[in-house]
C-alpha cells in the first residue's frame, strides 16, 4: 500500500477519534448513578453526569418495571428531568451532589484533563492542516508534531477516563452517599474509543512520517532515499 494512502486512511480514522472524544466532552452520560428504591408506585431520584453537568431524574417505579435488589431506574424510562452545571471553581457548592469535597476535585480534574486533551488535537489538527497543503518535505516534517500532539491527546482522554473511574468508585464506595449502584454509559464509551483511536493513531502517524529504512544492509538512515508522501 502507498503511503499516501496509509496517511489518508489515518487522517480519516484521526476524524473519528476526535469526532468521538469531542462527543464525550460536550455530553454528560459518563456515569448513571441509582439510589435505593424505598418503595412500589413511588418516585425516585436517578441521575447521569458528564465531566460540565449533572442531571436528575425523576423516575415513577412501579411494579412492571420493578427488579427487587435493583436501584432506582433504568435511566431509559420516563420522567422529569432536571439538569444543572457544576459550579467547579465556587467554594461550597454541589455538596449535596457529591456528598464531600474530594469527589469535586476528582470531577475538576477530569474537566481540566479533558481540555488538554481538545487543545492537543487542535494542535494537531493545524499540524495536518499544513501537512495536507504543504509540499516537499515540508508536508512530512510537520506529520511528526501532529503525530506526537495526537498521542499526547489520547493520553490526556485516558487520563481523563481514569479520573472519572475512581470519581465513581470512590462515590459508590463512600458511607455517605445514597448511591447503591452506577454503570458507564455512551459517552464514557465515546470517550474510551476516542483515546484509542487518537492514540494508536498518533503513533502510527509518527511511524508513517519516520525516514524510509535503508533496503540493503551496508545503507544508513542518511543514505536512503527519502520517501515523500505524494
Amino acid at each position: 500500500m502507498h503511503k499516501r494512502t496509509k496517511i489518508k486512511i489515518a487522517v480519516f480514522v484521526l476524524l473519528v477519534g476526535m469526532a468521538c472524544m469531542f462527543t464525550a466532552v460536550v455530553t454528560d452520560h459518563w456515569a448513571v448513578l441509582s439510589p435505593q428504591v424505598e418503595k412500589l408506585n413511588d418516585t425516585c431520584e436517578a441521575a447521569h453526569f458528564g465531566l460540565w453537568r449533572l442531571c436528575k431524574k425523576h423516575i415513577y417505579i412501579s411494579s412492571e418495571n420493578y427488579v427487587e435488589g435493583h436501584g432506582c431506574g433504568p435511566i431509559s424510562l420516563p420522567g422529569d428531568e432536571n439538569c444543572t452545571y457544576f459550579r467547579h471553581f465556587t467554594p461550597g457548592q454541589d455538596a449535596e451532589i457529591f456528598e464531600y469535597k474530594t469527589q469535586k476535585e476528582y470531577n475538576i480534574s477530569a474537566a481540566a484533563v479533558s481540555i488538554f486533551s481538545l487543545a492537543f488535537t487542535i494542535l494537531g489538527s493545524l499540524c495536518l492542516l499544513g501537512s495536507c497543503t504543504g509540499k516537499g518535505k515540508g508536508r512530512d516534517y510537520l506529520l511528526k508534531p501532529a503525530g506526537m500532539f495526537f498521542a499526547f491527546a489520547g493520553l490526556c482522554s485516558f487520563i481523563s477516563l481514569e479520573v472519572m473511574r475512581q470519581s465513581v468508585k470512590r462515590m459508590i464506595e463512600s458511607k455517605d452517599t445514597i448511591w447503591i449502584e452506577y454503570y458507564y454509559s455512551w459517552s464514557f464509551a465515546c470517550a474510551c474509543t476516542g483515546f484509542i483511536l487518537l492514540f494508536l493513531t498518533g503513533i502510527a502517524l509518527l511511524i508513517l512520517s519516520m525516514p524510509q529504512m535503508p533496503r540493503n544492509p551496508w545503507e544508513t538512515c542518511m543514505d536512503a532515499e527519502p520517501d515523500q508522501a505524494e
